[in-house]
């Protein structure tokens, strides 16, 4: 992966603000950031919720197109290739383009083939993950693979598991394409990869390195695909702990919005802060 000029870690320290005040303590200014020229936001929990748009969502998508600045919608979500995501927003009345839309099984295929070209893996996912893997060039095997690759799917098999641990006693190394412990759905949670990557670790004794976020590198991936720079772009998100920390660790202004998961009360109990908080990305539109 090249080297983004700007999409670099900061110092430990509280993130920069914005210009724009809010009622909360860290709404208000302590020193300008440049203006915002790319957008990157969330998914699930701020365009689009249990299956339905989020108020305010589709008007924010339009202004965004029209705007003609850069922007990614991100999702730690592997299992959908950006065309079914397209089409399933689409339905929803958001009209994002497929070139729009940044998954961890995107971010998991390029570093993998920045890091081992034309390697193999052994894949336990679906098409969001395979499509990605194949599109750089790897081969798909269970035979001695460089990587296993662990992504989200609907149906965990106990026999693929069991080849995963074995291939990983014997040297392939663990990968999994984010973090999450359990994934919404209407009938309540679910476990997802994080928590399948914990039972993995628990019978093998190695930790996978995770790609998605909170990880940085899902950022800069992102901030790269699109050409934009940390300090002149803005991170939207739902949870305190994935995209709010990522985008914060990235150097990007942070918006946390208040129609997911994290609310005003849990986001004063983390060690750090978003740059602001709004009830909604209806609230942002009009900055678009």
């Amino acid at each position: 992966m090249g080297h983004l000029p700007g999409a670099v870690l900061r110092a430990p320290g509280p993130p920069a603000l914005s210009r724009t005040t809010s009622d909360t303590p860290w709404g208000r200014h302590m020193h300008d950031r440049k203006p915002v020229q790319s957008w990157l936001t969330d998914m699930d929990g701020v365009l689009v919720h249990e299956g339905q748009p989020v108020p305010g969502a589709p008007e924010f998508v339009k202004r965004l197109r029209a705007s003609g600045k850069p922007f990614l919608v991100l999702t730690n979500n592997s299992i959908y290739t950006p065309r079914d995501l397209q089409a399933r927003l689409a339905r929803m009345g958001l009209d994002v383009p497929e070139e729009a839309i940044w998954s961890s099984a995107l971010a998991t295929a390029q570093f993998l083939a920045d890091q081992r070209p034309g390697g193999t893996a052994y894949v336990i996912g679906e098409a969001g993950l395979t499509t990605a893997l194949h599109a750089v060039g790897y081969v798909l095997s269970d035979f001695a693979p460089d990587y296993v690759v662990l992504g989200e799917t609907r149906t965990y098999s106990f026999e693929a598991i069991t080849k995963a641990i074995r291939l990983i006693n014997d040297g392939a190394r663990f990968i999994c394409t984010n973090p999450d412990a359990t994934g919404p759905s209407v009938e309540g949670a679910l476990p997802a990869a994080g928590s399948v990557a914990a039972m993995i670790s628990k019978a093998t004794g190695v930790e996978p390195y995770f790609v998605g976020k909170p990880n940085p590198m899902m950022m800069r991936s992102a901030l790269n695909t699109i050409d934009a720079h940390s300090e002149s772009t803005a991170m939207i998100g739902d949870r305190m702990d994935t995209d709010i920390l990522c985008g914060l660790e990235a150097g990007l202004e942070t918006i946390l919005v208040l129609t997911g998961i994290s609310s005003r009360v849990e986001a004063e109990r983390y060690p750090y802060r978003p740059s602001r908080i709004v009830d909604s990305v209806a609230d942002l539109i009009d900055e678009v």
